[in-house]
Formats: C-alpha cells, sequence, structure tokens
C-alpha cells in the first residue's frame, strides 16, 4: 500500500499574493476607468445656453452640484455636470425646455455587476491560470513540480509488498545473505548481547532480470517492516541541488519509520565514479548527490534498524567510497540461475498457471541455459498463452518448448515465401549442423531442426541441449562448437559447390569464440597463458577490449582465422564421409520441415548398423 506524501503549498501561496496584488492594484487604477460613466466639467453660463437651445435630456438637482444629459441627432448621450448656483427660476426654464427631472443620474455600472467584474471574476481568472500552468510543470518535470526536495519513494506498508522468499527460487546464496539481516530486524537483542551491529547496506549485483529488486521486496516482506523505494534516476533532477534534497528527505523519513529497509534501484545512476576531467571540476548535480548519500549513510544510527539495499548491474562504473565498509557492507551477486535453480524458478511461476501432468520442467530447464529469471517468467506466459490460442484449458509439454524457441528465435513466419530451391540450401545446411554434431565426441545432443522461417530473420535452425549442466568448457568442446559452427556452411559447399549468406550468424559466433579461446582463456600454443582481451560490463553487453601492441593484435587474428580454418576443414571433412546420410537426413527434413533429435537419431543408427 503506497502512503501518499503532503505537497508544500509555498509556491501556490506565493503566486496568489501576487494575484491579490494585481487585483488590488486593477481596482484602484484601471477599473475606474473602465467601467465609470465619463462626466463632462462644463461652467454655468455654458448649461443655462443649453437650457436655452433646449439641449438637455436629463437632469439631477443635488446640493452642490447639477448633472444633466445631451443628447446629438444620433442619439449619442453626453453627461455633464456643473456648480450649484443661487437661481430661483431655474427650474421652471427646465420644465420649459422640455428637460427631464430625475433623482440621480448613473455615473457608475450597478454595484453587482461592479463586484462581479472588479473580484469574483479576475480571481477566477488568476486561479484557473494557476492551475493550468502547475498542470503543464508537473508535466514537464515528471509530476513533482511543486515538490521541490521531496524523495517520491513508494512507501509500502509491513508486509504489503506482497513477496516473500518463498515467491524468489534459483538464488538460494543470496537469499542466505539476506536472511541475516531479516533475523537481525526480527531479533535485534540477540546481535546486540554480543556486540555485533546490522549491516549499514547490501550491494544486490547481477545481469538484468535475475531478481535483484523482487529480493528486496522480498527481504521486506519477511521482515515485515516498511519498505521504500525508489530508483536512482528519481535523483537526477533539472535544479541544481534538487538530488541532494530529495536523499537527505529519504533518509529522514526513514529515520521516522525505522526500522525499515529502504531500496535503492539502478544505484550507478547517482554513484558513478568521480572524476575532475570534465573540465568543471566534477562539481556537478549528480556527484553532489552522491556526496549527499555518502554523508547521510554515514550519519545514521545502524542501531535503529535501516537497511539500505541496492540493485546494479554495473558495479565496476560504483565509487570506490560508495563499496567500502560502513556503507555498503555486503555485496551480494545475483547471478544467472543454474538448472537447478531455473527448473525451481519454472516451478514458482508455473503455480498460478494450470500445466498439464506430464510436464517435464527439467527438458526445459536443460533448453534454456543462460536464462534469467525474467525470461523463465516469459516463457511460462509464452506457453499459456499458446494454449490458449490453440483452445486448450491447460499448458503442455509442446506448448514449453514451442514458447522456448519463441524467446531464443522469434515466432514462425508462417507466410514466408521461399523458393524450393532456397529450402533445399537451408535443409541441407541445418542438417550439416546436426550430422557434424553427432559425428564429434562429447558434442552436445540434437534436440530439434527446423527449417521454419522464425521473426529474428532465422531460416532454421539446429537445437542443441546439454544432458546435464556445464560449468567448464574445455579446448576439444570449444573446438567441437567451432566446427559443429562451420558445419552450416561446409554442407552448401559439399553439396552445392557455392555459399550463401544464411551463415552470417554462424560465423559471428565461430570469430567471437575462437577470439575468446586465444585471448581469454590461453587455449593458444603461440600465447600460453596471456591476457590479451579484457571484458568490460560482464552483467551487460560483456563487450571486450584488446590490451595489447598493434604488432601483437596482427597475430591474434591470424591465430583466429588458423582455428576456424583447422574446424571448417574438420566439418567438410566429416560431410564429405557422410554424403549420403546427409541427402537422406536433408531429404526427411525437407518433408516433415521441422524433425525431433530422437527422429534424426533413428535414422542415423539405421545407417551406421546397415553400413556395419
Amino acid at each position: 500500500m503506497k502512503v501518499d506524501d503532503k505537497s508544500p503549498k509555498k509556491p501556490l501561496i506565493f503566486y496568489y499574493l501576487i494575484a491579490m496584488v494585481v487585483i488590488m492594484l486593477l481596482n484602484a487604477l484601471v477599473f475606474p476607468l473602465l467601467f465609470s460613466t465619463p462626466v463632462t466639467e462644463v461652467g454655468y453660463n455654458d448649461f443655462m445656453s443649453m437650457i436655452e437651445r433646449k439641449e438637455i435630456a436629463e437632469v439631477a438637482l443635488e446640493q452642490d452640484q447639477i448633472l444633466f444629459t445631451t443628447k446629438d441627432a444620433d442619439g449619442k448621450t453626453t453627461l455633464y455636470k456643473t456648480g450649484r448656483m443661487p437661481d430661483d427660476g431655474l427650474v421652471d426654464r427646465l420644465y420649459q425646455s422640455g428637460a427631464k427631472f430625475t433623482a440621480t443620474i448613473p455615473t457608475q455600472d450597478s454595484p453587482l455587476l461592479s463586484f462581479l467584474m472588479s473580484w469574483v471574476f479576475p480571481i477566477l481568472f488568476f486561479v484557473v491560470i494557476g492551475q493550468l500552468l502547475g498542470r503543464m510543470m508537473t508535466k514537464r518535470m515528471g509530476g513533482n513540480a511543486m515538490q521541490f526536495g521531496k524523495s517520491n519513494a513508494k512507501i509500502y506498508v509491513e508486509s504489503q509488498t506482497g513477496k516473500t522468499f518463498a515467491d524468489v527460487a534459483g538464488q538460494d546464496e543470496a537469499k542466505e545473505a539476506l536472511t541475516e539481516i531479516v533475523d537481525f530486524l526480527h531479533n535485534p537483542d540477540k546481535y546486540k548481547n554480543i556486540g555485533a551491529t546490522l549491516p549499514k547496506g547490501a550491494l544486490l549485483v547481477g545481469p538484468p532480470g535475475t531478481g535483484k529488486t523482487l529480493l528486496a521486496k522480498a527481504v521486506a516482506g519477511e521482515a515485515k517492516v516498511p519498505f521504500f523505494s525508489i530508483s536512482g534516476s528519481e535523483f537526477v533532477e533539472m535544479f541544481v541541488g534538487m538530488g541532494a534534497a530529495k536523499v537527505r528527505d529519504l533518509f529522514k523519513q526513514a529515520a521516522e519509520k525505522a526500522p525499515c529497509i529502504v531500496f535503492i534501484d539502478e544505484i550507478d545512476t547517482i554513484g558513478k565514479k568521480r572524476d575532475s576531467g570534465n573540465g568543471i571540476g566534477g562539481n556537478d548535480e549528480r556527484e553532489q548527490t552522491l556526496n549527499q548519500l555518502l554523508a547521510e549513510m554515514d550519519g545514521f544510527d545502524a542501531t535503529k534498524g535501516v537497511v539500505i539495499l541496492a540493485a546494479t548491474n554495473r558495479p565496476d562504473s560504483l565509487d570506490k567510497a560508495l563499496l567500502r565498509p560502513g556503507r555498503f557492507d555486503r555485496r551480494i551477486p545475483v547471478e544467472l540461475p543454474d538448472l537447478q535453480g531455473r527448473v525451481a524458478i519454472l516451478k514458482v511461476h508455473s503455480k498460478d498457471v494450470k500445466m498439464d501432468a506430464g510436464v517435464d520442467f527439467d527438458t526445459i530447464g536443460r533448453a534454456t541455459s543462460g536464462a534469467s529469471g525474467a525470461e523463465l517468467a516469459n516463457i511460462i506466459n509464452e506457453a499459456a498463452l499458446r494454449a490458449v490460442r490453440l483452445g486448450r484449458d491447460s499448458v503442455t509439454q509442446t506448448d514449453l518448448e514451442e514458447s522456448v524457441e519463441v524467446v531464443i528465435a522469434g515466432y514462425q513466419r508462417k507466410g514466408a515465401m521461399i523458393s524450393e530451391h532456397e529450402k533445399k540450401i537451408i535443409a541441407y545446411h541445418e542438417i550439416g549442423h546436426a550430422l557434424v554434431a553427432a559425428r564429434l565426441k562429447d558434442a552436445a545432443p540434437v534436440h530439434k531442426i527446423t527449417i521454419i522461417p522464425r521473426t529474428s530473420g532465422a531460416l532454421g535452425y539446429t537445437m542443441q541441449i546439454e544432458e546435464g549442466e556445464r560449468f567448464l568448457m574445455s579446448k576439444e568442446d570449444m573446438l567441437n562448437q567451432l566446427t559443429t559452427l562451420t558445419g552450416g556452411r561446409s554442407a552448401e559447399e559439399v553439396v552445392f559447390n557455392s555459399i550463401t549468406s544464411g551463415a552470417s550468424n554462424d560465423i559471428e559466433k565461430a570469430t567471437s569464440t575462437a577470439r575468446a579461446m586465444i585471448t581469454r582463456y590461453g587455449m593458444s600454443d603461440q600465447f600460453d597463458m596471456v591476457a590479451l582481451e579484457t571484458v568490460n560490463n560482464p552483467y551487460l553487453s560483456a563487450d571486450t577490449s584488446l590490451v595489447c601492441s598493434p604488432d601483437m593484435s596482427a597475430k591474434v587474428d591470424a591465430e583466429v582465422q588458423s582455428v576456424i580454418r583447422a574446424a571448417h576443414q574438420k566439418a567438410l571433412d566429416i560431410l564429405r564421409g557422410n554424403r549420403e546420410l546427409l541427402d537422406k537426413l536433408a531429404d526427411y527434413l525437407l518433408e516433415k520441415e521441422t524433425i525431433t533429435g530422437a527422429e534424426f537419431m533413428e535414422i542415423l543408427e539405421k545407417e551406421d548398423a546397415r553400413r556395419a
């Protein structure tokens, strides 16, 4: 349940005070001129002349002055006034001239209309303008135009995050590290008796989608304490000093609601390394915000039970002052789940989904090596959507396997028009991959082969699934991988004596793998155990950069070419030695369009038995 903060009214008060001053000035100087009837002052002799000429329409005889009006030929009325003089025959002359006597001649509009025009309408005008300006500022400034210095943190009371450790799977090590914090919040005396203090902060690091935010909410749910959630980007403001003010306000609220948990997502937004190489001494708004965060983390009492949790997928970019003990005491990795973790995550996300009794999560877990928790949740959802689309009331194994393919390669392009010749090339290409993999020792078994185009751009693909989880790759394993990747292009060369653009993705993967073998894994006799490349942002893009001389870089390129060429030649030799089998498998794939690994191995084993 989110608690709404009261927004400050000072800017609005100042606006309305200025508006009242403007209205008072208008009433004093402008409105009297606009709403009053203009009066022309004339002499008494001119008044007598107008009586003689019978030009007076209405007259009002007051104690010290005379007000009268005249009408010209066009019917236009003009108001005059003159001083009162002793004149006993004035009334008779006026009567004879045809003038109309009246008690008063109005010189201004009615009091009600005057009040409306002078006060009511101007006030309404300024109120409407103020509201419109406030809404415009709110839209331009992200919804907090009038909340200068407020943190805008979402506050969840007690266990109303709706999450506990039961909702988190595949991150047993991270949960174990956070369980101690939960226990401290429940039983602080147990730790105080021995002299231990609660860690001020814990930093959750890992790739996107691994459950860092979910873990933070689960900690708050388990501890049953208020949970403050805010993103690092919300501290970045267009006004100088506003980011630091928001940090102060956040920690002030946290101190008032202690014990509690403060969660800052994407802390790298404000926690980047400080430097003075930007030409302005490094004193920008972002660094002021970081300095304030450091000061607040040093300033609050850890015994009150305020825990700071933060998440980032760029820990290498954080300032060292932020990572030292006393601020973020613990660095908790939240890595991609292993096989057991993936199976557990699939089961958690399938609790609220009707699943068929024959569903095997272990197979799906092995097929999704390297997938994050968010991707696994998406696979379950895609499977459920497919089941609904096909008119079923439960999710089957086929739905799950198809959803894996959707996440990996995209949806099927059923309307793609591919010629028979191109379809034949694609079939030989994919069978080339599968046959090379099958003939290599210790290569991952083939699970599925298809030539149905996908929305990702793939015209077909061959899926291999390891029988178990692997944490290490030997040199032989990686060479087998390279040989399998070159198998598709090799099949095109053997059968058609030509090459196509269909192997572009294989070439990229093979080049990347061969380069990593040489520059990072030390699998080259020429360079031995020399690191020639570093990885940047391992949790994000994992881009690499060479750390060697240009001459050494040229030698690396030559070695990469040599490794790939050897793998390519090995694939050619395998396919030339199994040409008859290659044709038979390709014809079968052309007929079926999709074949399973079991069907592929059955044909392979029959052919081997026939040869024997």
